[in-house]
C-alpha cells in the first residue's frame, strides 16, 4: 500500500500532498524500509490510517519533512501504533529516561533530546490534525514533552557538573538542587505546538560546593547548571532545537541575575513586585528540580499573587494592561493574529485571569492554573453569566485549534493567520471547512464574541458616567475647599439636619492622624470616595444620623482602600451600602467589623435571595472543598465569611420588608445548623486521623455516633441575629472501648475531645470574629458534667435526676447535627420523657417558681431615662417568656394523653397542636401566637437597631392583657386544682 486515501482534501492541495508522500516513499527506498509494507500492515486494522497520513502530509510540512529525512522513525510510529494513543506525563519521561542512558557526553544530550522531540512532534501533529485527541490532551501532552526535557536534562547536566564542581550543599551541609519555574503556557500545562518556555530558575540558599575538584559557590554553580540548560534545550543544531528558553520574566528582567536564592526571590517580589508580575505568577508551576523545594517557593509567594481579601485594588492595574493590550494591536496591526489580536486568545486569559487576581485570595479554586477550569468556575460561581462563559470556551478552544494549524504547519513560532491562499486552505481544511471563507466566518464569529466580552470587562469609571452627575460641592465639602458657612450651607441644604455636628466629626475624620499619615494612593483613593458617599448619604431620610454612623465604616477601610475601589467601580454596591446603613446601625456596623462583606453588595438580586436549607448546606460544603483538608485556618476563615455574608443577607432582607419574622428565624437556624454539621465533620476527621473510629459495644466502628442537640432558641427555630447556640452534646459507643487508630483511646475520651474541638472551631476569634457563642450549661449535671454524654447516661438522667426546668428546656430540644440514626433515638427519647405521667399541681409550683426566678435575676430596669415605664419583651409580665412558659407547661402536664404535642420544638407550631386537639380554644391559642409573633418581630427590629428589648408601657396593652390573662387562667392554682 503506497498510495495515500486524498478524496477528503480540496482540490488544490492534492498535488503538494502527494508530491510529498512520495518523497516519503523515496527515502524510505533509499533508507531499504519498507514503509509501504508498514502501512499496509497497519491499515488492516486501522482502514483510515491512509486518510489520516495524508490529512497529516497535508497540513504540515514540518511532519512531512520528518518523514522524510527520518523514514524510519515513521515506519517506527507505525508498527508501534503510537500514532493512535494518549501518552501520559510518566510515559514521556520514562521513554526520554530511556534513551538519555546512551548519552555520555553533551554534544549527545543535545542529539537525545532533539531526537525525542522530533519523533514526539510528528505523533502530537498527527494526532492533533486528525482530531484524535482533544485541543486539551495536545495542550498537555507538549507540556508534559517540555516538563520531561527540562527536568531529565538537568538532572543530567547537575550530574555532570558536580563531578568537577561538586554538589551545592547549605550552611548544615544539606546537598541542594536548582528549582526550575514554568511560567505561562507551560506553567498552566497548555502549551502550544511551537511555543517557547518561560523559565525562571532559582536555587534554596546560599553556599559552597563539596566533593568536586574545586570549591565554587553555590551561584556560580547553578549559574553555570542554568547557562547549560538553557543551551541543551534552545541551541539549534542539525538536528534542531528542543524548546526556546525565554528568561526575561525572571526577577528585575532581562538586566537581573539568571539564578537568585530563595530568599531574594521572595525579597524581590514582596519589596519590588509589581502587579503585571501578580499576573504572570498566577501559572507559575515548578517544572523541574527539586519539587518539594520548589512548592515551598510558591507557598511563600502565594501572598504576593493572591491576597486574602477580594482585591479590588488591582482594578487600576489591570485596567491599565487592558488598554495597553488593546493599543498594543492597533499600533502593531495585529488584528491577523489568532492571539495577540483583538477577540484572541490573549483576551480570553486576560478575562480569566481578571477574576482569579481579584477573587483569588478568598475563592481558592480559583487559583488554579488551567485557563477552561477557571471559565468553569466563573460560571459556576456566577461572576460571569453562564452564556459569556460557554462562548469563551468555544471561542477559546477553536483560536488554540487554529493556533496549532498555524505553529504545525512548518513548526514556527506565530500565530498569525495565513496570507497565501494555498497555506489558507491548508489551515481551513485542518479545522475541518472546505474553504477558507467559512472558516473565516466562524472565526470573526468566535474573535468577535471574545472581543465583546474583553471590552466590556472592567471598564473605567467614566467610561460607566459612574460619577452619576456628581456635583463639585460635594467635592468641595470633601475636601474643604470652600469656607465653613458654605459648606454648613450646602450640607443643610441637602438633607443634613444636625449639621454642624455632621460637619464637625467629618472635619475631624479629614484631619485626624489616621487620614494624614495614609498613603498617597489611598489619600486619593479616598477623596474621591468622599463625595460620593457623601452625595449617596443626603440621598436618605436623617442623613446627619447617618453619616455619624457610617464614619466608623470609612474608618474601617482607611488602611484598606481597596474597599473604596469596590465601592467606586460598582456605584450600585454604594447604593445599597447606605441604603442598608440607613435602616439599620446592626448592619452599619457589622459591615464597618468586617468590610469584606461588601461584596455581598454587588449582586443585589443574590443580596435579597436567602437560600433554603439544602441550598446552604451545598455551598458551605463546595466552600469546604476548595480547601487543602489539612487547611484548618482557611476552613475556619470560610466558616466564618459564609455565616456573616448569610446573615447580611438576611438582615438585608428583613429590614427592606422582604423577609417575614418566622422565615428570618429559621434562616438564621438554617445557618447555624448547616455550619455545625461542617464544624463536625472538620473535627471528626481530624480526631478519626489521630485515633481512628470509637467502636459501638456490638464491635462495629462509629460514624460518627455522634449527634448535636440544639436547646432554646436554636432548638425552637427562633435564632436571633446575636443568639448564642444551646447545645448539647450526645454519642452512641461503649464509653469504655478503644477507638481503632494508630493511638487508640476510650470513646469517653475521644467524643470530650471531639467536643472539644467543635467548641474550639466555633468560638475562637480570627480575625473575622468568632462563628458563635456556645452555652453547654443545659448538659447533664451542668458546667460539673461532661462534655459530651452517652444517650443511655443522658437518657438515665433524664428519667432520674433531671429538674423539671430541664424537661421544660426539652420542650425545645432538637437534633441539629451528626448522626442521624442517633437523632431519631433521641428524638423518640425526647417524646418519651415529654409524655411521662406528671403531678399537675406539683408541676404548677415549679414552673411558676421558676419563673419568678428568672423575672428576679433577669428583668432589667422598667423605666427609661425620662421616667416612663417600659415593658420589656422579653421578660416583662405577658411576655415572651411567659409564652414560652406555658407552652412548656403544657407540653409538659398534658402530653401524657395528648402524644401530639411532643412533635414539634418550636413555640407557635405547639400552640397550634393546642388548638387543633382542641385542648385550648382556636381563638386564644391564635391570639396568644400573634402576641408573640409581634414580640419577637420588635425584638428583631430593635436588635437591627442596637436598641434594649424594651418598649414603653403603652404598647402592646392588648397583646399582655391576653397573655396575663391566659397564664392567670392556666397556671394559677385554682386552675390547675379545677
Amino acid at each position: 500500500m503506497s498510495q495515500l486515501i486524498t478524496e477528503h482534501l480540496p482540490a488544490a492541495l492534492l498535488e503538494l500532498t502527494e508530491q510529498a508522500w512520495a518523497q516519503v516513499l523515496d527515502s524510505a527506498q533509499t533508507s531499504e524500509l519498507a514503509l509501504p509494507a508498514a502501512l499496509q500492515q497497519r491499515a488492516e486494522s486501522r482502514p483510515a490510517l491512509a486518510r489520516e497520513l495524508a490529512t497529516a502530509m497535508m497540513g504540515s510540512e514540518y511532519f512531512a519533512e520528518q518523514c522524510q529525512r527520518q523514514p524510519a522513525m515513521l515506519v517506527e510510529l507505525l508498527q508501534s501504533d503510537a500514532l493512535h494513543e494518549v501518552m501520559s506525563a510518566a510515559q514521556l519521561r520514562q521513554e526520554l529516561a530511556e534513551s538519555l542512558l546512551e548519552a555520555d557526553s553533551f554534544e549527545a544530550l543535545c542529539s537525545v533530546l532533539r531526537r525525542f522531540r522530533r519523533r514526539q512532534m510528528c505523533r502530537i501533529i498527527y494526532r492533533d490534525f486528525n482530531r484524535l485527541a482533544t485541543m486539551e490532551q495536545t495542550t498537555a501532552e507538549l507540556s508534559a514533552l517540555a516538563d520531561s526535557s527540562i527536568d531529565l536534562s538537568l538532572a543530567w547536566l547537575y550530574q555532570q557538573l558536580s563531578v568537577d564542581w561538586g554538589t551545592p550543599v547549605d550552611s548544615l551541609g544539606q546537598p541542594q538542587q536548582m528549582v526550575v519555574v514554568g511560567m505561562g503556557k507551560l506553567g498552566a500545562c497548555e502549551l502550544n505546538l511551537s511555543s517557547d518556555v518561560d523559565l525562571i530558575f532559582v536555587y534554596p540558599s546560599q553556599g559552597e560546593t563539596r566533593g568536586g575538584q574545586r570549591v565554587v559557590e553555590n551561584h556560580k554553580f547553578f549559574l553555570k547548571l542554568g547557562q547549560q540548560l538553557i543551551k541543551s534545550l534552545d541551541q539549534v543544531t542539525a538536528d534542531g532545537f528542543v524548546f526556546r528558553v525565554d528568561m526575561r520574566l525572571r526577577p528585575w528582567g532581562q538586566s537581573g541575575a539568571l539564578v537568585l536564592s530563595f530568599d531574594a526571590f521572595e525579597a524581590y517580589y514582596r519589596d519590588h513586585g509589581r502587579e503585571w508580575e501578580r499576573y504572570a505568577m498566577i501559572k507559575a508551576r515548578i517544572v523541574a528540580g527539586d519539587k518539594l523545594a520548589g512548592e515551598r517557593l510558591m507557598q511563600m509567594l502565594k501572598p504576593f499573587v493572591f491576597r486574602k481579601y477580594v482585591d479590588y485594588s488591582v482594578i487600576d492595574a489591570l485596567r491599565s494592561m487592558k488598554q495597553m493590550i488593546t493599543r498594543e494591536v492597533s499600533r502593531r496591526g495585529l488584528q491577523n493574529d489568532v492571539k495577540l489580536g483583538g477577540g484572541g486568545i490573549r483576551e480570553v486569559e486576560f478575562i480569566a485571569q481578571v477574576f482569579q487576581l481579584i477573587r483569588g485570595g478568598r475563592d481558592v479554586e480559583l487559583q488554579d492554573r488551567r485557563l477552561l477550569r477557571i471559565l468553569r468556575l466563573l460560571k459556576e460561581y456566577e461572576y460571569l453569566p453562564a452564556a459569556a462563559v460557554d462562548e469563551l470556551r468555544a471561542a477559546y478552544c477553536f483560536l488554540r485549534n487554529s493556533e496549532h494549524g498555524i505553529q504545525g504547519y512548518q513548526d514556527k513560532q506565530t500565530q498569525a493567520l495565513p496570507v497565501a491562499p494555498a497555506e489558507q486552505l491548508r489551515l481551513a481544511a485542518v479545522m475541518g471547512f472546505a474553504c477558507w471563507d467559512d472558516y473565516y466566518q466562524v472565526l470573526s464569529q468566535h474573535r468577535e464574541a471574545v472581543a465583546t466580552h474583553f471590552r466590556y470587562l472592567i471598564e473605567a469609571p467614566e467610561e460607566e458616567n459612574a460619577d452619576g452627575g456628581l456635583g463639585q460641592e460635594w467635592e468641595d465639602a470633601w475636601l474643604d475647599e470652600d469656607s465653613d458657612e458654605q459648606v454648613v450651607a450646602w450640607l443643610h441644604d441637602n438633607g443634613f439636619s444636625e449639621v454642624e455636628e455632621a460637619w464637625r466629626q467629618l472635619s475631624m475624620m479629614r484631619s485626624s492622624k489616621r487620614v494624614k499619615m495614609m498613603q498617597r494612593q489611598g489619600r486619593e483613593r479616598l477623596d474621591l470616595f468622599m463625595p460620593r458617599l457623601l452625595a449617596s448619604i443626603a440621598e436618605h431620610d436623617g442623613a446627619s444620623t447617618l453619616l455619624l454612623r457610617m464614619l466608623p465604616f470609612v474608618e474601617a477601610v482607611l488602611r484598606r482602600s481597596a474597599y473604596m475601589v469596590l465601592l467606586l467601580e460598582n456605584p450600585q454596591a454604594m447604593q445599597q451600602l447606605t441604603l442598608l446603613c440607613s435602616a439599620s446601625p446592626w448592619i452599619a456596623k457589622q459591615l464597618a467589623t468586617h468590610p469584606v462583606l461588601l461584596d455581598e453588595l454587588l449582586n443585589v438580586e443574590s443580596l435579597y435571595t436567602v437560600p433554603d436549607r439544602a441550598t446552604l448546606s451545598s455551598e458551605l460544603q463546595m466552600q469546604l472543598l476548595r480547601l487543602p483538608e489539612d487547611d484548618l485556618e482557611g476552613q475556619m476563615d470560610v466558616l466564618r465569611y459564609f455565616r456573616s455574608a448569610h446573615v447580611l443577607r438576611v438582615a438585608a432582607s428583613e429590614v427592606t420588608g422582604r423577609l417575614p419574622l418566622m422565615q428570618v428565624s429559621d434562616y438564621l437556624s438554617y445557618i447555624a445548623e448547616v455550619i455545625l454539621q461542617q464544624v463536625l465533620d472538620l473535627a471528626w476527621r481530624d480526631m478519626t486521623a489521630s485515633h481512628g473510629r470509637p467502636q459501638q459495644s456490638d464491635g462495629h466502628s462509629c460514624d460518627p455516633g455522634f449527634t448535636v442537640v440544639g436547646f432554646g432558641k436554636l432548638g425552637g427555630l427562633e435564632l436571633g441575629y446575636s443568639s448564642d447556640l444551646d447545645l448539647v452534646f450526645l454519642y452512641d459507643a461503649d464509653a469504655m472501648s478503644e477507638s481503632d487508630g494508630d493511638r487508640p483511646i476510650s470513646a469517653q475520651k475521644f467524643y470530650n475531645r471531639l467536643g472539644q474541638k467543635i467548641i474550639h472551631i466555633m468560638t475562637t476569634r480570627t480575625t473575622q470574629g468568632a462563628l458563635y457563642e456556645v452555652d453547654m450549661r443545659l448538659r447533664p449535671s451542668g458546667n460539673a458534667g461532661l462534655l459530651a454524654t452517652s444517650l443511655k447516661a443522658f437518657e438515665r438522667y433524664q428519667l432520674n435526676d433531671a429538674w423539671t426546668w430541664e424537661h421544660q428546656a426539652l420542650v425545645r430540644a432538637r437534633v441539629v447535627a451528626g448522626d442521624r440514626g442517633l437523632g431519631q433515638r433521641f428524638d423518640t427519647l425526647r417524646r418519651e420523657i415529654l409524655r411521662q405521667p406528671r403531678d399537675w399541681q406539683k408541676l404548677r409550683v415549679e414552673v411558676v417558681e421558676m419563673r419568678q426566678k428568672m423575672r428576679d435575676h433577669l428583668l432589667p430596669k422598667t423605666t427609661n431615662a425620662q421616667g416612663e415605664e417600659l415593658f420589656h419583651l422579653k421578660h416583662g409580665s405577658g411576655g415572651i417568656v411567659d409564652i414560652e412558659f406555658m407552652v412548656q407547661f403544657a407540653v409538659l402536664a398534658l402530653a401524657n394523653q395528648h402524644p401530639a404535642l411532643t412533635e414539634w420544638s418550636d413555640n407557635v407550631r405547639i400552640l397550634e397542636t393546642l388548638s387543633g386537639i382542641h385542648l385550648v380554644p382556636c381563638e386564644q391559642t391564635e391570639a396568644v401566637a400573634e402576641a408573640y409573633k409581634a414580640y419577637r418581630a420588635h425584638s428583631h427590629r430593635l436588635a437591627l437597631q442596637h436598641c434594649e428589648n424594651s418598649v414603653v408601657a403603652g404598647q402592646y396593652v392588648t397583646q399582655r392583657q391576653l397573655v396575663t390573662q391566659m397564664w392567670q387562667q392556666y397556671l394559677h392554682e385554682q386552675a390547675v386544682k379545677k
